[in-house]
């Protein structure tokens, strides 16, 4: 895959996404992926790991890479980079570089406004959530992998897929089955769930913000098997399904 390396300065402060572009992307609405790395993780690793472009090469799929910060499980002193975890935290220089970056590509390209996602790993995964909490009128699906937040308060129903090994010791399992209770619940979901995809569950909606959970036997590892059921679960919802838009 071809990437595009795109420097920014946001509050003059240096940032820099790498950025997949379908040819078609000047000529046709196009759908758009937002993918964050894990603490302590980069742009061009999680492009490795989380392949959307392969997996969804009709979308734009952007990497950005965050600077160094605090982790709230590891590496306090913040000598590597990962995101804000919280509104205001950082002066929301990440929420401002999402913002710049989106600003940039609806410059530039014909984004589909109905088709925008996010996704990401550990604590990019806990960025999903914030986007979701604080930018949830422009996405139209999140899938956050390995990954909580203390913010379900600050969520609105929105199709969702949340991702998780049993056997994560970091961000342990039982955490994120709370949080997938907690997501199905806020998402209007009934009780029992519907086979969805190898490994994927799937929970109906009255609301039309359907619930789906991956989950894998390892560890905190993202697993990589789960790309094409993220980029599945993208397609299947849109925010003009939603909002009753054409």
């Amino acid at each position: 895959m071809n990437f595009h390396r795109w420097e920014f300065t946001v509050e003059e402060v240096a940032r820099e996404a790498l950025v997949y572009l379908p040819a078609s992307a000047k000529a046709q609405a196009t759908p758009v992926v937002f993918v964050f790395h894990g603490h302590g993780g980069s742009a061009r690793q999680v492009a490795r790991n989380i392949e959307m472009a392969r997996h969804w090469p009709e979308a734009i799929s952007v990497y950005m890479q965050g600077l160094n910060t605090p982790g709230q499980l590891t590496d306090p002193q913040g000598r590597r980079p990962g995101w804000q975890s919280k509104p205001g935290d950082q002066g929301d220089r990440d929420l401002k570089f999402f913002d710049a970056v989106l600003a940039q590509l609806k410059k530039d390209y014909r984004v589909d406004e109905k088709r925008i996602y996010a996704t990401g790993h550990s604590n990019g995964g806990g960025f999903t959530y914030l986007l979701w909490a604080e930018r949830c009128d422009l996405l139209a699906a999140v899938a956050p992998s390995a990954a909580t937040t203390r913010y379900i308060n600050k969520l609105k129903p929105k199709p969702a897929m949340l991702l998780g090994g049993e056997e994560d010791a970091l961000v342990r399992f039982a955490w994120q089955e709370m949080m997938m209770d907690a997501v199905r619940n806020l998402n209007g979901c009934v009780a029992e769930s519907q086979p969805w995809d190898a490994r994927c569950k799937s929970y109906a909606s009255t609301n039309g913000t359907p619930f789906v959970t991956y989950i894998h036997p390892g560890g905190h590892a993202f697993d990589r098997g789960a790309t094409p059921k993220i980029a599945k679960f993208f397609k299947e919802h849109s925010l003009a399904a939603l909002t009753g838009g054409e």
